[in-house]
């Protein structure tokens, strides 16, 4: 939990300086600053962020990672860049990287700062910097915990005034509606020179996104619905990537992939003839990569998906593991052809991160100049 003289100190019932008084930006460039957790080699919410750091530099602005842990773990700033540096997964950054410091804030010279998860709210909140205050919200994060003390902690950083920009439509809607919330949002995309289609692929197994430790992606649901296709179907194969799964913790026959790069994740799509992928809060960027892949995918049904792609080989189904296992038969009954793949592939193409980029930006710019 955050330090709770952070949360005290947070008072959003009261106005702060920065609110009362924005800072005056101009028409940019800018110094932003982004505070966060310390990324690790494989946390796709950091390498989501990173990219839309990297499109404000690209859009002439300077850019500063701010490592907080609110553990008060050693951070080695040097040491995480040098990592991110050496990852595919992370666009290559001119950013500085330091330790942020709530006692000592952002500093005088920069412009904006962006909260990147709920328990960065906190210091961002009372950073004693004017700089405006921005917040990238990725996921609905009180939903991350049973009703308690983190849920309500984590549902009041949206009320703290900042302005947001979310990752999709769904949760623009949410946080504007439910919380008063200033917010822009930008579309989901997919890079085309990762996933794609492999010619004369072989496409005869299941794709299924499994996070055990993670409630929102609807393990046991998943399950289970692999479980009833392998009795209607037992000779189609399942494959599972994401967290080690153990044999003994399904009932159904599969293949674990762990540890793969981005390459071969796309060649692992391109074996299969559908995808599942459990969202219950706001949408994975998977289903939209398999798609690319040339992958049918069936999904939860929800306004947290539907409202953030409307991509027509998404198949939408109620979250019963018997449906899903349903649907699941009747497209790896439907197998399609090389053109038939191409044309799955080119619905998630059509929109590139470059179109995610400008969006993006223009939330960025419009946000500076309310």
């Amino acid at each position: 939990m955050v330090p709770q003289k952070l949360i005290v100190a947070a008072d959003w019932t009261s106005p702060r300086p920065w609110q009362t008084t924005p800072r005056r930006v101009g028409s940019g460039p800018y110094t932003v600053a982004w505070v966060t957790s310390p990324p690790s080699p494989a946390s796709g919410g950091h390498q989501n962020m990173f990219r839309f750091i990297k499109f404000l530099e690209e859009a002439g602005n300077r850019c500063i990672v701010s490592l907080y842990d609110w553990r008060g773990s050693a951070l080695d700033p040097q040491g995480i860049k040098a990592m991110v540096d050496s990852l595919a997964a992370y666009p290559n950054l001119e950013a500085t990287f330091e330790v942020y410091d709530p006692a000592k804030g952002v500093g005088p010279d920069v412009d904006a700062i962006f909260a990147t998860a709920w328990e960065t709210a906190y210091p961002v909140f009372v950073d004693p910097s004017t700089a405006r205050r921005l917040y990238f919200v990725q996921d609905f994060e009180p939903t991350f915990y049973a009703t308690g003390s983190n849920s309500v902690l984590a549902e009041n950083t949206y009320r703290f005034g900042f302005h947001g920009i979310t990752a999709g439509r769904w949760l623009k809607a949410k946080l504007q509606d439910e919380f008063g919330m200033a917010s822009g949002s930008y579309d989901f995309a997919v890079d085309p020179l990762t996933y794609g289609p492999i010619p004369g692929a072989k496409r005869d197994g299941v794709f299924f996104y499994a996070r055990r430790e993670t409630p929102r992606r609807g393990f046991e649901i998943g399950a289970a619905a692999l479980e009833e296709l392998h009795r209607l179907r037992p000779g189609v194969p399942i494959h599972l990537a994401g967290s080690a799964v153990a044999s003994e913790a399904v009932n159904f026959p599969f293949t674990m992939h762990t540890g793969l790069t981005l390459s071969q994740l796309n060649e692992l799509y391109n074996t299969c003839a559908a995808g599942l992928v459990i969202s219950l809060t706001n949408m994975s960027l998977l289903p939209l990569e398999m798609v690319a892949a040339g992958v049918r995918v069936v999904m939860n049904d929800g306004p947290n998906n539907t409202m953030v792609s409307s991509n027509p080989w998404l198949r939408h189904v109620p979250a019963s593991p018997v449906e899903m296992a349903r649907a699941l038969v009747a497209l790896v009954d439907e197998p399609l052809d090389d053109a038939a793949v191409l044309q799955v592939s080119a619905s998630a193409t059509s929109f590139t991160w470059d179109d995610s980029a400008r969006q993006f930006v223009d939330a960025f710019e419009e946000a500076m100049n309310a």
